[in-house]
């Protein structure tokens, strides 16, 4: 029987474990792979005997990180917004957008129109370009469907997503993302109705991971949200919540009070809400796409984050409105640039701290036992990764094994 385990060296490990070193580096590294799992890392000279009698692969002193993560995406979804992209640089705002019967909804008429397979393909699509960028665990939310059956389909795609492309998926369930139109004027109705039993349906199904809702002035209020979550919790399902993009309704107060794994957006946010986030270790998601591309000028409270020791991860957004961004590296750029996040931080932000915000304990970092999922970088210093615009360094992403 061929010998499964790999030995990879002459490399440099970002491990992003909590060492004195900036990144949790280690310089002139080995690390090896076994059955899709990091047996062992560390000093190339610190090997142990049993692995040496294994032929090993030379890295060229390239860097290693753990494999990049997406932990906030609308991957899924049919059409796009370029018109709404337009009204708003004549002088439209997002809210007045969607108030006019745009923004969400409109996509929502696009999605339930779309065939599975069509979904399918436009999403693949967005899948590859991000693959192509090092990334081995994207998050893909529903919330275009705002109806039972596509709601459903949407998860479905998402899980079909997986099935075609080496990538792991995390799916949310969304239904609590805007009322449709059907439902105009009757938010409650529409949770009662509509939202609640497909998320029983999609569970029952095995569509969903977590759950998630959009708590704003356009969406749906804490005490909606709560409905849902609490039928979320009943079925053992964790949640995470869109909260405090456009103003502060509590939402991330409420979400820390359920044990979100992750609150998102949060440019609205206070001390308070910050607070009660470190306290139910709850990650905030930070999204530099959406803020851009709508020309916000309120950031979210990144000192406060500090302060309280929130952990921040970083995600694309990608959606066809708000967020049409389709690259995670421009995204550790964004995240520098617009929120003075540091590279390390930006870089944490879409490994370790991603991984936490979707409740996966086994990517994220560079350690025994954890999945061999990894990126190898033609760079000389992980904050490159951060610093360059319209670049590609990757050299080679691992998933399971070298390849």
């Amino acid at each position: 029987m061929a010998d499964s385990r790999q030995v990879l060296t002459d490399l440099r490990a970002a491990t992003l474990l909590g060492t004195d070193a900036p990144y949790g580096m280690i310089e002139d590294a080995a690390i090896v792979l076994e059955d899709r799992r990091i047996a062992w890392v560390g000093p190339r000279d610190e090997l142990p005997d049993s692995y040496r009698d294994i032929a090993a692969t030379s890295l060229s002193g390239r860097l290693v990180t753990p494999g990049l993560i997406d932990c906030h995406t609308h991957i899924v979804h049919g059409g796009d917004r370029a018109v709404e992209f337009e009204m708003r640089l004549n002088g439209a705002s997002y809210e007045e957008v969607a108030r006019a019967g745009g923004g969400i909804v409109s996509t929502v008429t696009a999605t339930r129109a779309a065939s599975e397979d069509v979904l399918l393909a436009d999403a693949l699509r967005r899948v590859d370009v991000l693959i192509a960028e090092g990334v081995t665990s994207i998050e893909i939310k529903s919330g275009y469907g705002l109806d039972i059956d596509t709601e459903l389909r949407m998860l479905r795609v998402a899980r079909a997503a997986m099935a075609n492309r080496p990538i792991r998926v995390v799916t949310s369930f969304l239904g609590a993302h805007a009322t449709p139109a059907e439902f105009k004027g009757r938010d409650d109705a529409y949770i009662d109705e509509i939202c609640i039993p497909a998320l029983r349906a999609a569970h029952a199904e095995g569509l969903v991971d977590t759950v998630d809702g959009f708590c704003e002035g356009i969406a749906f209020s804490t005490v909606q949200i709560a409905r849902v979550f609490d039928v979320a919790k009943a079925l053992g399902l964790p949640v995470k919540l869109h909260a405090e993009q456009l103003s502060n309704l509590g939402g991330a107060k409420l979400a820390a009070s359920y044990g979100a794994l992750s609150a998102d957006h949060l440019e609205y946010l206070d001390e308070d809400g910050v607070k009660a986030m470190a306290d139910a270790g709850t990650v905030a998601v930070i999204l530099p796409g959406a803020f851009y591309t709508l020309r916000e000028t309120q950031a979210p409270p990144i000192a406060l984050f500090r302060k309280h020791g929130v952990s921040m991860a970083l995600a694309t957004d990608i959606n066809p409105g708000s967020s049409p961004l389709n690259s995670l590296l421009l995204t550790l750029n964004m995240g520098c640039t617009l929120f003075r996040m540091t590279p390390e931080e930006a870089l944490c932000g879409v490994t370790m701290n991603a991984a936490r915000a979707l409740g996966l304990s086994d990517v994220g970092t560079i350690a025994k036992g954890q999945r061999a999922e990894l990126a190898v970088w033609d760079v000389k210093h992980p904050a490159e990764l951060a610093y360059r615009i319209g670049f590609n360094p990757l050299h080679t992403r691992i998933f399971g094994a070298l390849q």
